[in-house]
């Protein structure tokens, strides 16, 4: 707490003063009155001004892209903020027993849309808050019993396979167009001196693999297939879904894609040119020494890219609720996404946002997005969410390193899918 405006003002004591009685006679009678005037007290005013705790999961270059949003609201607004980092999947263990004991770590967190509508009971409506915003953004949250609880943070997307462009121009490579021109791209990386494999695998719980497994089953299914596989509609032993893995992506597993490599220390080996491709959503663009040397495409003929968002919650328990929504409605706003926007590494979620505010690498991903027929199509296991989410990952991982297990992996994944 820190304390302002504590000055104290000198006491002053008014009196009124007596004034004594004359003697009365029958012409003339003289009424005696006491003045009291009022005693004059000084009051020590204190403002307290709240500390709000934002909890997020953006470290490193993510997170200094992040605090310039921080800095401009506790500017704006008269909070002192401070932030911590807590990825989704350690705050799904952390978040229950807090909030069973009525306390919350944090005042705004951010976290899986599915798992704050499964635990809206600990969450603060933000109805009213959200209404004044929604019509200016591009996903929108879905209401629980007509009422809202989470909002829409800045757009993550997963395009395709990062390259750098110097790479290409040094040995006189192209983006692909056909499916046998990427064949033809990989054979190409493969034989240059150096490359250890042509792609690189990110890893870490296990999205990464999940994230590339996503973008192939859209790519050759159809943004429709990835909805209705989130739906429950098609099941993965599906004789399509079957094809996809088989035939397009499990003949690269080994061959064309390393051995899993945490995707950190992925970026560094693949920027110094170990491999040629690499996998990621578009948070890369504030990871690399220089962004403007990036390039991306997906596979050919996709019609669709699986784009998302970190949703904003406040937790009941907090002790600053109503400073709490001053800070979302700040960073949702139109101020606050140009702010964040042109840090880089992400995307506004607002459609009034121009594509001019942002660094050129983002610029252009921007631009390429808008061609593109669905640039956010649902990102499959955050949509199903609960266990099966690390299901999906763990078998994602298991999918890499034995290509052999498909069959069993995809019974395992309908068999546990949850039912709907």
């Amino acid at each position: 707490m820190k304390r302002i405006g504590s000055a104290w003002i000198p006491l002053m004591l008014l009196l009124g003063a007596c004034v004594p009685a004359a003697t009365p006679t029958p012409e003339r009678i003289v009424e005696t009155r006491v003045v009291e005037k009022p005693v004059e007290k000084t009051v020590e005013v204190t403002k307290v001004i709240p500390t709000l705790t934002v909890i997020g999961p953006w470290a490193g270059a993510e997170m200094d892209q992040f605090v310039p949003v921080l800095k401009a609201a506790k500017q704006k607004l008269g909070l002192q903020i401070r932030y911590r980092i807590y990825r989704a999947e350690d705050l799904a263990k952390v978040l229950p027993p807090q909030f069973e004991a009525k306390q919350a770590p944090g005042d705004v967190i951010f976290m899986w849309e599915w798992w704050i509508r499964e635990n809206k009971d600990h969450a603060v409506d933000l109805t009213d808050l959200w209404q004044k915003e929604a019509g200016a953004f591009v996903l929108q949250p879905t209401p629980v019993d007509g009422r809202i609880y989470a909002v829409p943070y800045v757009l993550w997307v997963k395009p395709g396979f990062w390259y750098k462009k110097s790479f290409f121009q040094k040995h006189n490579l192209q983006p692909p167009t056909t499916w046998e021109e990427f064949l033809a791209l990989l054979d190409k990386i493969a034989a240059i001196p150096g490359i250890k494999k042509p792609i690189i695998t990110g890893d870490g719980v296990g999205w990464p693999v999940g994230d590339i497994a996503e973008h192939f089953l859209i790519a050759f299914g159809g943004p429709a297939l990835q909805q209705d596989l989130i739906a429950g509609k098609v099941k993965f032993t599906d004789p399509k879904i079957r094809a996809i893995f088989a035939e397009r992506l499990v003949p690269l597993l080994g061959k064309y894609f390393s051995d899993p490599v945490e995707w950190t220390q992925a970026i560094d080996l693949w920027w110094n040119e170990e491999y040629g491709l690499f996998f990621m959503g578009n948070w890369l663009t504030g990871m690399v020494k220089d962004p403007n040397d990036l390039g991306v495409f997906p596979l050919p003929g996709t019609r669709g890219v699986v784009g998302g968002t970190d949703w904003a919650f406040i937790p009941k328990y907090s002790e600053h609720v109503e400073a709490a929504k001053q800070l979302i409605a700040f960073m949702i706003s139109k101020e606050g996404m140009v702010l964040r926007a042109q840090q880089g590494g992400k995307l506004a979620s607002r459609k009034d946002v121009s594509p001019e505010v942002y660094p050129p690498a983002d610029r252009a991903l921007a631009e390429a997005l808008a061609k593109v027929e669905q640039p956010t199509v649902p990102d499959l296991d955050d949509a199903v969410g609960g266990k099966w989410q690390s299901l999906f990952w763990d078998q994602m991982k298991l999918l890499w390193v034995r290509p052999q297990m498909l069959d069993n992996v995809l019974r395992r994944l309908d068999a546990e899918f949850p039912a709907r």
